[in-house]
């Protein structure tokens, strides 16, 4: 699949495809990205690419036209293949896993990492094909929820995790993944010694998806009780799932 990103600072991009396990997916070029500099595109001696709002106010705005060409000179590489064109911005859609399995599968987009006050609505209205946001906050850029994207796509890809690591990941089947344990065996931490529980010891292999189902079940009721209810509504919840969340409610 094939990334564009349109972006006034491409600097920030490189550390991150080539570092960590995500690497794999873009060194092998299962996750192609290209960066594409937005001052490229201005048309003045200035490499103008922001001008002040109409109607006054703080900030500047992103203009129109320096994205324009951008995206024109990005569907001519693509040699006029259809690419959805993301921005990024706290009015846009949630992130979620549903989304990024969904992407994951795809050709790719053409990513748009705003900044300033934002950019000209009439860009946005004539080729914006969807818009996206890490959560209600504001940022100072569209180029860490780009990152974001690109990372949780990435590890998606075949041979860049081992198959069962992102199948068992929080959100993937709807609910939280439970915790996990590591060496020791025995751990003393502020003169109390925390011990791993039994059943991971036991080798009974039904015993320790029953105990991980069960704790998946109790952390997402705890603190995500509206995946809870989705899951229910969706019908992931099985018999023995109802019958152990009701034995958690007083």
């Amino acid at each position: 699949m094939r990334f564009d990103l349109v972006t006034l600072f491409p600097e920030l991009f490189a550390p991150h495809f080539t570092h960590g396990v995500t690497r794999r997916a873009y060194e092998s070029r299962q996750v192609d990205v290209r960066l594409w500099p937005l001052r490229d595109f201005a048309d003045d001696t200035y490499r103008r690419v922001d001008d002040r709002p109409y109607g006054g106010g703080p900030g500047m705005v992103m203009l129109a036209e320096p994205l324009l060409r951008a995206l024109d000179a990005i569907a001519a590489d693509r040699g006029g293949a259809h690419a959805p064109v993301i921005h990024f911005t706290p009015t846009g859609r949630r992130i979620d896993q549903g989304l990024v399995q969904e992407m994951a599968a795809g050709p790719g987009a053409v990513l748009l990492c705003g900044r300033y006050e934002g950019i000209d609505q009439r860009l946005l209205d004539r080729r914006v094909t969807l818009e996206l946001s890490l959560g209600d906050f504001v940022l100072s850029g569209g180029e860490l929820p780009a990152l974001a994207l690109l990372d949780a796509v990435a590890r998606l890809q075949d041979g860049v995790l081992t198959a069962p690591s992102h199948e068992q990941d929080s959100f993937s089947d709807g609910l939280l993944e439970g915790p996990h344990y590591s060496r020791p065996e025995r751990l003393l931490v502020d003169g109390a010694e925390d011990a791993v529980p039994p059943v991971l010891l036991s080798g009974h292999h039904a015993d320790i998806a029953r105990w991980r189902r069960e704790r998946s079940l109790e952390l997402t009721l705890r603190r995500r009780p509206d995946l809870l209810a989705a899951a229910r509504a969706a019908g992931r919840l099985s018999r023995a799932d109802e019958k152990f969340i009701a034995s958690l409610v007083p």
